[in-house]
């Protein structure tokens, strides 16, 4: 059955007309200001337009906005240089795809859209290919070519930009939904005696149960429910002043009577009463609102749905799209923002992750591949997955392409773990195709699917990859991000933020815990090594006003943790953890990589809002650059090859850290079965091994590899956290070499059990 893409336009020209904005500006810039980030940025837009709206078969706006990418991909690659007249050629085409989507919004029936300007896109196809003398389109006739976003007027009324319109004042008529509105599910809000409901135009309506409507445009709705959230936030310094009332009736107790005691403990409680009966109102008056913007995940699952089948078949590729979890309900800033992400991924599926047809059944496949897109809700989360069954990420073919394009020399790339490898494809511009297309390979998508995942939807974003298997990638997201659930530290004399996504535990530990390997400080928590770090070494921070005397006894820790990554950051204390309202940067602060907000306390301090993402990235980068305390007493050793297993990520890295400080090439694997495979298919002098792993665990990795001819002799070390001498004796049983306990490790004690294995 097809699907009536005539309720989509309303949200194609709205997300056009914010690209658009995007390119006006841009293109502005251009001028005085040709840095790679802004070119990246028109390129990003040209190429959803382009995208959106192949997928609803609006053809000359796709046409127009290909040929604009073009000339954009050019500039990008430095093949022409942004002179004025190719800028007012491109300012050009931006006021075209003005003109048709301003036609589209006011008469959105997609077989009237005006037809492609093909002296135009001749002109811009021409200047893509580099054409010294770049062909003048010809001059629109009067009123033709609409205002460009920057400047065309927005209607100042309460009316939807589809053509409908509030009913006259007096008139009480309810306003019927066109017959193309896509009825949303039922809203909380129902209970209060209204209903959200998403029309043609997407512009919510609040339906009473009367079945009177008025239509209330988003922006409105925005600023009420933003309004509502700042009268929420203050509900913290009611908190506060709580506090410091019961602090004042301590101090008093000592001055007052008994009558005086008796007066101001009874106003005390009174307070207290009063106050938690306001935050509940609040709270209560808060989802409600909030529930209103929510929209279901179908908004973005049908359409992809029918992309999934459009791509498919321009490639001549049989796919079959699956889809769960479409009644999941996001809020609209989210929905909106989702977009961009599941294009991108749905591109990188059809055309670098399923096979052809062919392909499939020789590997003994069905000839149909299969891309599911599914949500789930977790708690106060959303996990969204779209996942191929299709050949995987070529790993060792993204560590080529690294090399090719000078991102990192050879010897780096043969000592990348599988996850190291995959962050590649992450990188603006990476692409492993081998040919450019209309579909792919200009390497634009992925780092877009980050970006936006990571810093504009505060989310987590995570690749699993199975070499003939398929690829999931994981996306994590709150369900608003009006307001977020948010811990408060002290540390180093500072306060600082992290929101919930992003923290796996908040745990104590002894300082005597403490292990030193690589020259670091690590701590064994759940038979993974995390790094402990401090905050003065990742943000640089000066030397506390009043240093610590002596040393505590234990450390609290906060785990943060993004993909497969952890690390620990040491707090002096943990002050507070409630929901709160999440503050953006001012705009010259939003490209800062370690903050992505800030919150107000109770006693109105701001706090800043820590990215984790970019604590991991800068923990990775000091290390890199921190050489290896005991290097210098190194003695060189023959390149053994090593083989490391362990499905922690921070694990793996340590000790390949520490095997590499001494001489060693190492190889990485991150469970007992990928252990296995990578042993079958390479020759390696030993091999370390955690016990405790998913698919396959080192005693039965041990045991499958003294099976091997080739590793009867092979020296086999396990390192977990198993203390129990059972475990140790089972070790040995089924052919381990020598048994490590992670709380003993010692770098040395590991490199001397190396050298006395392997001679």
């Amino acid at each position: 059955m097809a699907i009536d893409v005539s309720k989509f336009i309303g949200r194609f020209i709205d997300e056009a007309r914010e690209h658009l904005s995007r390119l006006d500006e841009g293109l502005r810039e251009l001028g005085s200001n040709s840095d790679p980030e802004t070119i990246n940025t028109l390129f990003r837009s040209a190429h959803t337009i382009k995208g959106s709206s192949r997928m609803l078969r609006l053809r000359s706006i796709t046409d127009t906005a290909h040929q604009l990418e073009e000339v954009l991909g050019s500039l990008r690659e430095s093949k022409l240089a942004a002179t004025p007249a190719l800028i007012q050629l491109m300012q050009r085409a931006v006021d075209e795809l003005s003109r048709l989507s301003e036609h589209l919004a006011s008469n959105s029936a997609v077989d009237q859209l005006p037809p492609t300007d093909e002296a135009l896109c001749a002109a811009l196809a021409a200047a893509a290919n580099g054409d010294r003398e770049t062909p003048a389109a010809p001059t629109a006739s009067p009123g033709s070519v609409a205002p460009s976003p920057a400047t065309t007027q927005q209607p100042t009324d309460d009316s939807s930009s589809a053509g409908t319109s509030l009913p006259p004042a007096g008139d009480r008529t309810p306003t019927p939904a066109p017959a193309s509105s896509a009825p949303a599910p039922a809203s909380p809000s129902a209970d209060a005696g209204a209903t959200a409901n998403t029309v043609a135009d997407n512009k919510p309506a609040v339906q009473l149960r009367t079945a009177e409507t008025v239509r209330i445009r988003l922006s409105k709705l925005d600023e009420l429910i933003k309004l509502m959230t700042e009268v929420v936030a203050t509900q913290a310094h009611l908190r506060q002043r709580e506090q410091e009332l019961g602090e004042l009736q301590h101090r008093l107790a000592a001055v007052l009577d008994e009558a005086g005691q008796k007066a101001l403990g009874e106003f005390a409680l009174a307070f207290k009463d009063n106050s938690q009966h306001q935050a509940g109102l609040m709270r209560e008056l808060h989802d409600r609102l909030l529930s209103m913007r929510m929209l279901p995940l179908n908004i973005v699952w049908e359409p992809a749905a029918r992309l999934v089948r459009e791509l498919a078949h321009s490639v001549g590729k049989q796919v079959e799209c699956v889809v769960s979890g479409g009644e999941i309900e996001l809020d609209r800033q989210l929905i909106d923002r989702l977009s961009d992400p599941v294009i991108h991924l749905i591109r990188n599926a059809i055309d670098h992750g399923l096979e052809d047809t062919a392909d499939r059944i020789a590997a003994g496949k069905p000839a149909h591949g299969r891309l599911l897109l599914s949500a789930r809700q977790d708690a106060g989360w959303v996990l969204i997955e779209i996942s191929d069954d299709g050949a995987g990420i070529p790993l060792q073919l993204v560590r080529e392409k690294a090399v090719r394009k000078g991102l990192l020399d050879a010897d780096k790339a043969a000592s990348l773990s599988d996850q190291e490898t995959i962050e590649l494809i992450f990188l603006p511009g990476f692409s492993t195709t081998a040919i450019i297309t209309d579909l792919s390979g200009r390497g634009v998508g992925m780092d877009v699917v980050r970006r936006t995942v990571l810093d504009e939807l505060l989310g987590t974003l995570s690749v699993d990859t199975r070499a003939g298997a398929g690829t999931r990638f994981s996306i994590r997201l709150p369900l608003s991000l009006a307001m977020m659930r948010v811990l408060i530290i002290r540390a180093h004399d500072y306060h600082f933020a992290f929101t919930a996504q992003y923290i796996a535990e908040l745990p104590q530990i002894e300082t005597s815990s403490l292990l030193q390997i690589g020259g670091r400080d690590v701590v064994i928590i759940r038979n993974e090594f995390v790094p402990v770090l401090r905050l003065d070494e990742l943000l640089g921070l000066p030397a506390p006003a009043t240093p610590r005397t002596g040393s505590a006894s234990t450390l609290q820790l906060v785990v943060l943790q993004t993909g497969g990554e952890k690390i620990s950051i040491v707090a002096d204390t943990l002050v507070d953890e409630h929901d709160m309202v999440i503050k953006t940067l001012p705009a010259h602060l939003r490209k800062l990589a370690l903050i992505s907000g800030m919150v107000i306390t109770g006693s109105n301090e701001p706090v800043s809002v820590l990215h984790p993402p970019g604590l991991i990235e800068r923990a990775r980068q000091l290390r890199q650059r921190s050489p290896d305390s005991e290097q210098g007493t190194i003695l060189p050793v023959l390149q053994h090859h090593v083989l490391v297993v362990d499905d922690s990520l921070n694990t793996r890295e340590i000790e390949k850290d520490v095997l590499q400080a001494y001489g060693y090439h190492v190889t990485l694997a991150e469970d007992g079965a990928d252990g296995l495979r990578k042993a079958l298919a390479h020759d390696f002098d030993a091999i370390l091994t955690d016990v405790e792993m998913p698919h396959m665990d080192g005693f039965s990795l041990t045991a499958e590899l003294r099976q091997q001819e080739k590793y009867r002799d092979t020296p086999i070390i396990i390192i977990t956290s198993r203390e129990k001498e059972a475990d140790k004796r089972r070790g040995m049983q089924v052919g381990a070499d020598a048994y490590i306990v992670k709380g003993d490790f010692d770098q040395s004690n590991l490199i001397d059990t190396l050298r006395t294995l392997l001679g």
